[in-house]
């Protein structure tokens, strides 16, 4: 199919949009981010000692440095921990993930945990992590016990409370606060990561990329969740008698900023009723209904311009 130069830029325009809108806050122009070394991971993980400065690890955890952190293996009973070793008190952030998911057999489990706690690296029966934790925890759980209707490999979030075990018989039905199915994650055929953004007092947002590269699926997105301030960013996995591979491949880690002065820029707080995210659909949404405006306003100009050229001529001519 054949485009005519304004038709061309466009459809090349909307492609550009639908990039922008898998983009996270931290690349969002209205957004100051500053990463997070301290709660940052990236292959060789280690340091020349063979420690790391701001990670530690226990538990059946594997480290390869060019490849990737083993939380647990693909054999029976395993389960390993990753925390760091200072807590996270950046205000609002953004976190993202890459993982990897993976195993030889039709049968499979348990899966893997993702924690911002006030408990640092205490092993325990939930996903390798301590039960009755303070603090939220996302349980990417591979393994179906007893929760019907629902597609596996299923996602959901917990707001702990420091008494409140987990309900592990149910897959934490009982303590769900929000979740999603990613039948997709296991086996991936592209790199699969989880973007976790936080606004305190605002919204708490948890994408997943597994389908395609640079899209992002969004799983839930809470408004006004509580995240504690001091909390220590961790991972951890188990495997009983079916078992997975799981592994951390990076983490980057930013503290989020609004640029705008009109704002409260240390914060990041937004309009009553509206989360960040929201705001910068509904900025996107205004700039492209405004350039609809201007392109058709522009081409009626141009038609007109053609027409009256038209009568111009033919009158000129009907004169001679």
């Amino acid at each position: 199919m054949l485009f005519t130069k304004p038709w061309a830029s466009l459809c090349l325009l909307a492609g550009s949009l639908t990039g922008v809108l898998s983009l996270g806050l931290s690349e969002d122009p209205d957004i100051k981010a500053i990463s997070l070394r301290t709660h940052s991971l990236e292959p060789p993980y280690l340091d020349s000692d063979m420690h790391s400065r701001w990670w530690e690890y226990g538990g059946d955890t594997i480290i390869r440095t060019d490849q990737y952190i083993r939380l647990a293996s693909d054999k029976p009973s395993r389960d390993g921990w990753l925390f760091s070793r200072v807590p996270l008190t950046a205000t609002n952030w953004e976190i993202v993930v890459e993982f990897k998911v993976h195993g030889q057999g039709n049968l499979y489990g348990d899966g893997f945990a993702m924690w911002l706690t006030k408990q640092r690296a205490q092993p325990g029966p939930v996903f390798g992590h301590a039960d009755k934790f303070e603090g939220l925890g996302i349980f990417f759980d591979t393994y179906k016990n007893n929760r019907p209707g629902t597609v596996f490999p299923y996602i959901a979030a917990m707001n702990g409370d420091g008494q409140t075990a987990y309900d592990k018989d149910n897959d934490g039905k009982a303590n769900e606060v929000a979740g999603c199915s990613a039948r997709g994650i296991r086996n991936s055929q592209v790199p699969t990561k989880a973007r976790l953004t936080y606004f305190q007092d605002s919204f708490l947002k948890l994408e997943l990329q597994y389908k395609a590269e640079d899209e992002y699926t969004l799983c839930f997105d809470i408004p006004n969740f509580k995240v504690p301030p001091v909390a220590y960013l961790g991972f951890s996995a188990e495997t009983g008698e079916l078992s997975d591979n799981f592994d951390i491949i990076s983490v980057k880690s930013h503290n989020l900023y609004k640029r705008n002065p009109g704002q409260n820029a240390a914060s990041g707080a937004t309009k009553p009723g509206k989360t960040a995210s929201s705001m910068s659909r509904d900025t996107e949404g205004g700039s492209w209904t405004w350039f609809l405006v201007k392109f058709v306003l522009f081409g009626l100009s141009i038609t007109g311009a053609y027409v009256g050229y038209t009568i111009y001529r033919t009158k000129q001519r009907d004169r001679f």
